[in-house]
């Protein structure tokens, strides 16, 4: 028996080993919710072969309506833009009002005939309103303009097995297109439900799939009376003319200390499981992305585990993919701005160079503006949960006199490093800003600026290196209150905190409507011509 045993014994170890390393690979690999925390809303996702694409909704910011793909529904990249910028006024180059928390909403992608196919209506009256309807023979691009027709509000691309193509939107309200996607059939447009009366808030966000024959429409309503939350419906029917379509609510959950989550969509894998992906507001950080399983019960999509509840951790789709993130550190080093980043509104593209200086990004001042608010070419990049740190790094010594440049917590609320260039002397200061902006045309009104800290940038200190060091840590963990802390560096060593210990990062839909940006910027008041070098940026999520 000790022989039987000595022989077993490498057998016994090899198999414990291997059964460790399995569970290591599962603990490691696991999708963790919020499966993108960042400020990810309006999802649409298809899939295509083994590839899941996804667009979501980034409004101001260009190029816009950002295409993700991901290969386990766990590592996500952005992979190309259905469009670099708006030009319906001059209210996307920050001239004449702004397009604050307006600009591209809730896209909708699909695949059909080989290529795909995305819809969109800016949040917007009139003309600037109109859908677009883009295509491309593959979701990297290039994207063009097929069609532009009238306002669609949140609404979804259709295409029947037969190619027909149809339109969901609104509350309800469906219509058919012309074949060719270029108008409306006549005679089509129609209410496909009539709201309930306990319905008193919009139902909309509508995804369309069909699966078994049945149409399924998904849509989020915003029901809050006793006893009911924000939850996703659905509604199905086996003929699209029916005069009456069943519903159902089909996910109604809490999730991770905040309110309810809908939004969003469902889609298959190619072993034929579904999922369900839907966003949740998280505060500061914006409208998070949660994934769950859909039990397919009684002809029904139900979302969540078997209590109907998102759950903490999923089981990985596919394992063994490389990692992947949709907010990452840069050096600059490459010929072209990677795809991670995002401007405030559209650039001004003669005032920012990749090229310049090699291994820098040079952020150049192009017109007088008063504010941050209204600066042209300001870059953003998400910032995530639980927790996050970015830091710059700047070449200073080509601003001039009443040049603003620096790193900002970036919303309706933001916190702010601001370098300011007064005379021959340079200045830091921490600032909380708050832009207030009309109900219409979103023009800037004013800025509260409440400067909380300032050092002097002593001339003995900036021979020695024009470069400053800005970082920008939050904490975005339930019962963390979105706290932001600011800090600088002479030498990117040493580190000094510098004004309001846990600012606030704020959400409001009434402005931004969107998460907290990390913002590089770079303005003149006085007069147009100086620059600043960015040399990296440097990310952590979490924060170290």
């Amino acid at each position: 028996m000790r022989n039987l045993l000595f022989l077993l014994l490498p057998l016994l170890l090899q198999t414990a080993v291997s059964r460790a390393d399995d569970y290591a690979t599962l603990h490691e690999s696991k999708i963790a919710n919020p499966m993108l925390w960042a400020d990810v809303p309006d999802p649409d996702v298809i899939r295509v072969g083994d590839t899941f694409y996804m667009v979501t909704t980034t409004m101001h910011l260009m190029p816009g309506a950002p295409v993700m793909a991901s290969k386990d529904l766990k590592n996500w990249e952005t992979v190309g833009y259905i469009f670099d910028r708006l030009t319906d006024s001059p209210k996307y180059d920050l001239l004449e009002g702004t397009v604050y928390g307006r600009g591209q909403w809730a896209t909708s992608l699909k695949y059909h005939d080989g290529r795909f196919w995305a819809l969109l209506a800016p949040n917007e009256s009139g003309p600037m309103g109109q859908t677009y309807i883009f295509t491309a023979p593959k979701a990297e691009g290039p994207w063009t303009v097929h069609a532009r027709l009238r306002h669609f509000h949140d609404a979804t691309l259709f295409f029947d097995d037969d190619g027909t193509p149809y339109v969901f939107f609104g509350t309800g309200e469906m219509c058919q297109l012309t074949p060719d996607l270029k108008g409306v059939v006549d005679g089509s447009l129609r209410h496909y439900f009539q709201r309930e009366a306990d319905e008193r808030g919009l139902l909309e966000g509508t995804r369309v799939v069909k699966h078994r024959g049945t149409y399924y429409a998904l849509l989020i309503s915003h029901v809050y009376g006793p006893g009911r939350h924000r939850r996703e419906v659905c509604y199905r029917t086996t003929d699209l003319r029916a005069p009456k379509w069943e519903k159902q609510v089909i996910l109604e959950s809490d999730f991770g200390g905040f309110s309810h989550l809908a939004q969003g969509t469902i889609v298959d894998t190619g072993e034929g499981d579904w999922y369900g992906i839907m966003f949740q507001d998280r505060g500061g950080v914006g409208r998070v992305l949660t994934l769950s399983p859909v039990r397919w019960i009684d002809g029904w999509p139900m979302l969540g585990d078997e209590q109907g509840r998102v759950p903490d951790v999923m089981r990985p789709y596919r394992s063994g993919m490389p990692e992947r993130h949709i907010v990452c550190a840069d050096g600059f080093d490459a010929p072209k701005l990677g795809l991670h980043w995002q401007w405030n509104h559209n650039p001004v593209d003669d005032a920012w160079s990749l090229k310049e200086r090699p291994g820098y990004l040079r952020l150049k001042t192009s017109r007088v503006v008063a504010n941050l608010y209204l600066a042209p070419n300001t870059l953003t990049q998400r910032m995530e949960g639980p927790t996050c740190s970015g830091s710059i790094s700047i070449d200073i010594s080509k601003m001039k006199d009443g040049d603003c440049a620096g790193f900002c917590a970036f919303n309706g609320d933001s916190g702010v490093l601001t370098v300011k260039k007064k005379g021959k002397k340079y200045f830091l200061e921490m600032s909380e800003q708050k832009v207030s902006l009309t109900d219409r045309e979103k023009a800037v009104t004013s800025v509260d600026e409440k400067v909380v800290e300032t050092i002097e940038l002593t001339s003995h200190l900036l021979p020695l290196t024009s470069h400053l060091h800005l970082r920008i840590s939050a904490d975005f963990q339930p019962g963390h209150h979105d706290a932001a802390n600011f800090y600088y560096s002479l030498d990117g060593e040493r580190w000094q905190q510098i004004g309001t210990k846990g600012y606030r990062c704020v959400f409001d839909y009434r402005r931004f409507f969107m998460g907290s940006k990390f913002g590089i910027f770079c303005y003149a008041t006085k007069r147009a011509g100086g620059y600043i070098d960015v040399d990296r940026f440097d990310y952590q999520c979490p924060a170290e």
